[in-house]
């Protein structure tokens, strides 16, 4: 009972992959069925395609079909033309006839990766016929035909059976990310008290570049489905370059990390700069929780705050002369974590802003009440 009850909850996180299992069973039995119908000659053909175009949303699955089949069309019609246009016979005309079908085909999909099935096309459509005996003008019809079934009902069943827009998951990825920079964020500000290698570095910031990139061709596959009015939402531009803009933030408190403050000055500034990391990484981690749920408010009041004690505080400290002593290296990451701050202020308002967007509340910021 208990080991069900695990894998019940289990199952409701996965609520996204459960769909897509859900969606390329129905696609692939779909796929079979109507090739079966149509008495196409090889309906395995139409089954992998439909796998191969049902994607995680509705926009992957139109990028992945348009790519498919431009390469499909592509390698059949030329695997076809040589087969036809040039007279072989033997093992060692088919060989040759090999090489000319792959080769060209091949240098194009390194050129365009979203061409990569012109090569295995043109290949089938030279070989079919040669292992059957058949026509090349036909095996060519048949494969066009095989894998327009199997891209059409893969798109279908996309649209229809359980269907994940891309703006969703936009907020799943975004809210993701969020976490992994409170995460570094809180680490980064307390190793200015002992100083980071690269190593420590790159474990802070493991992850981070991965879920950024993810978020990135999530934010494409939104626009298309945009441009195709499949969906609606928020343009996805402004809060992918804030995120973006917040990682180069913590990548630049990261390289401050390096070098520890000087005792005076880390006595002076633990408390401000604890303030600043629980203001902060509380803030990053309320908005990513109200993202994933695409409601609810949060308040970056405290984040305001926090940096202009800190601000305060560093000021305090210049003005008493503490920084004139210290090495030319601690100064400059001294001052470098103080602009890094700064620049951090600028894009979490921006983030409050685009939060309130993406969650349909008033904006928190000083900026978000005057509009």
């Amino acid at each position: 009972m208990a080991f069900a009850k695990r894998m019940l909850g289990s199952l409701r996180g996965r609520k996204t992959q459960l769909a897509l299992a859900v969606r390329l069973a129905v696609a692939a039995v779909a796929a079979y069925a109507i090739a079966r119908a149509l008495h196409l000659m090889l309906p395995l053909w139409a089954v992998l395609t439909s796998l191969i175009v049902t994607q995680m949303s509705v926009g992957r699955s139109l990028k992945a079909t348009r790519d498919y089949m431009v390469g499909t069309v592509g390698g059949a019609l030329y695997g076809g033309a040589i087969t036809m246009l040039i007279p072989h016979s033997g093992e060692g005309g088919l060989l040759a006839l090999l090489v000319l079908a792959v080769a060209p085909m091949a240098f194009i999909g390194a050129i365009n990766p979203s061409l990569s099935a012109a090569t295995v096309t043109a290949v089938i459509v030279l070989l079919v016929p040669a292992m059957n005996h058949a026509n090349p003008l036909d095996s060519t019809i048949d494969r066009l035909c095989e894998v327009t079934v199997g891209a059409l009902t893969g798109l279908v069943v996309s649209f229809l059976v359980l269907p994940s827009r891309a703006v969703s998951q936009i907020r799943i990825n975004a809210a993701q990310l969020l976490e992994l920079l409170a995460a570094a964020f809180a680490e980064l500000l307390a190793g200015l008290t002992r100083g980071l290698d690269n190593d420590a570095l790159h474990r802070i910031q493991h992850g981070i570049g991965t879920a950024m990139a993810s978020l990135h061709a999530t934010g494409l596959e939104a626009e298309r489905e945009r441009a195709t009015h499949l969906s609606s939402g928020p343009d996805t531009g402004p809060l992918l370059r804030t995120v973006q803009r917040l990682r180069h933030d913590v990548v630049m408190i990261g390289r401050a990390s390096v070098v520890p403050l000087p005792a005076n000055v880390q006595a002076r500034l633990a408390r401000p700069l604890s303030d600043v990391s629980s203001a902060i990484v509380d803030y990053m981690r309320a908005a990513a929780v109200s993202l994933r749920s695409g409601s609810g408010t949060v308040d970056i009041q405290p984040v305001d705050a926090a940096l202009q004690a800190y601000a305060a505080e560093v000021a305090a400290l210049r003005s008493e002369g503490l920084i004139r002593g210290v090495p030319v290296d601690v100064a400059e990451r001294f001052f470098a974590l103080g602009f890094s701050l700064e620049q951090m202020r600028q894009n979490l308002n921006d983030l409050d802003r685009c939060h309130a967007e993406w969650c349909e509340a008033p904006a928190t910021t000083a900026a978000g009440a005057k509009g």
